[in-house]
């Protein structure tokens, strides 16, 4: 498999030995300074009694219990492995955390930093593929750890650049807006990652560059990093997705226009149900609300619109599907999302979990909230949860990024 390859050794040196990607020119050696490995968060007391004080706020359905998980500064979206024995967190600076899930995972757990040797640029989406291999997102660069459980317990952990940066947009396009990715490995055994379009409204100059390069969608690759291609259209920023494993369809979350009104243009919860499908955007802001600098303009054909309109400016972010069975029935094989909560609005709104029922057909059945409580009365947050994430057992997890907490949400059988 051609690579650009990164050698990290027992977690402490990190070489670049300058393998390539076909047609991609070998990249210069890097060299990393050793640190110790592996690096585990200091318990922070004060911290643990600010998230516990949080618990008594959130409001949740009888019979569910919430509680604090870990403490993970700078929390966001994050991947369990498929043996189940490892949490990879990350963030929108520059860590990425791992939490070993081998524990009573009633206990706060220990929080180490991931591949304290690499820098990392916003790895904001981890996501594991089936056969271990752990993919980090950041913002213009993808990076595997082929079987990366195995190669910790071997001693040798390699990373490799799946995209190399500056690869995943053009250097031009790069900003501080929209450059959260998450990723996803397909039933096809294909990668696929959101690109964010890094404006409110993005100009009809950028838009040939940007379905070309898929920017304001979602790509896929082989798993050899090669057949790059647009999956999905006409996005602003989608921030969470998942495939339905009844019919493998991709479902994902856009936050849409901000400064049209509090409530207006909708967030959405978006079915894609064949490739190349276009979602409306910048045509519409959400919904089938126009967008002014495209009032005018001729609207493609075949668009698609949400399949579940959510409240204006929610930010709804990470969103899973609920495959266990330790939650009741009726949440098997819906769909759980986090919403961060508004900036953009008069009256802040979002700052919760939500859950969407899904029908025999695949469609939509029913939105509602599922847990809330993280704005207070005054209008400020407590915390803002982004991601949402199934432990083996069929607990729940649930990032909060301002509150630096990972909170685990049980249900008990007998009620």
């Amino acid at each position: 498999m051609a690579r650009n390859t990164l050698c990290l050794i027992a977690g402490s040196i990190l070489v670049n030995l300058g393998t390539v990607l076909p047609g991609q020119a070998k990249l210069p050696e890097l060299a990393f300074q050793q640190t110790p490995s592996p690096q585990i968060l200091a318990p922070d007391q004060r911290a643990l009694q600010r998230a516990e004080g949080i618990l008594n706020h959130i409001r949740i359905p009888d019979g569910f219990e919430i509680s604090v998980f870990a403490l993970v500064p700078n929390a966001r979206h994050m991947a369990v492995s498929p043996s189940g024995r490892t949490l990879i967190v990350g963030t929108r600076w520059e860590d990425v955390w791992e939490i070993s899930l081998d524990g009573n995972l009633e206990q706060v757990q220990d929080v180490q930093r991931f591949a304290p040797g690499i820098t990392f640029d916003i790895p904001n989406g981890p996501c594991f593929a089936p056969d271990g291999d752990l993919y980090i997102s950041e913002r213009n660069r993808i990076l595997v750890f082929p079987e990366y459980e195995r190669a910790v317990q071997d001693g040798e952990v390699r990373a490799y650049e799946f995209v190399p940066q500056d690869d995943l947009i053009p250097v031009s396009e790069e900003s501080g807006v929209h450059t959260a990715r998450v990723c996803r490995i397909g039933p096809d055994n294909k990668f696929y990652v959101s690109l964010g379009q890094p404006y409110n409204v993005s100009p009809p100059a950028k838009q040939a560059l940007y379905e070309e390069t898929g920017i304001g969608g979602i790509v896929r690759f082989d798993r050899d990093g090669t057949n790059r291609e647009v999956y999905t259209y006409g996005l602003r920023n989608a921030v969470g997705m998942d495939f339905n494993p009844a019919n493998n369809e991709l479902w994902f979350t856009d936050n849409q226009v901000d400064g049209m009104g509090d409530d207006i243009p909708p967030g959405e919860l978006n079915r894609q149900t064949a490739p190349g499908q276009n979602f409306g955007f910048p045509w519409y802001g959400g919904g089938d609300t126009r967008t002014i600098p495209y009032k005018n303009a001729e609207v493609p054909a075949g668009l698609v619109f949400p399949e579940v309109e959510m409240d204006a400016h929610a930010a709804d972010l990470g969103m899973t599907f609920y495959r266990g069975s330790a939650f009741p029935e009726a949440y098997q094989g819906g769909i759980f999302n986090a919403q961060r909560g508004s900036w953009d609005r008069t009256e802040p709104i979002g700052a919760r979990v939500m859950f969407t029922s899904v029908a025999d057909d695949g469609s939509a059945a029913e939105t509602s909230v599922f847990a809330d409580g993280w704005i207070a009365e005054d209008g400020s947050y407590r915390g803002r949860p982004v991601d949402v994430v199934e432990l083996p057992d069929g607990s729940l997890l649930v990032s909060d990024d301002t509150a630096d907490v990972l909170y685990r949400i049980t249900y008990d059988n007998s009620h």
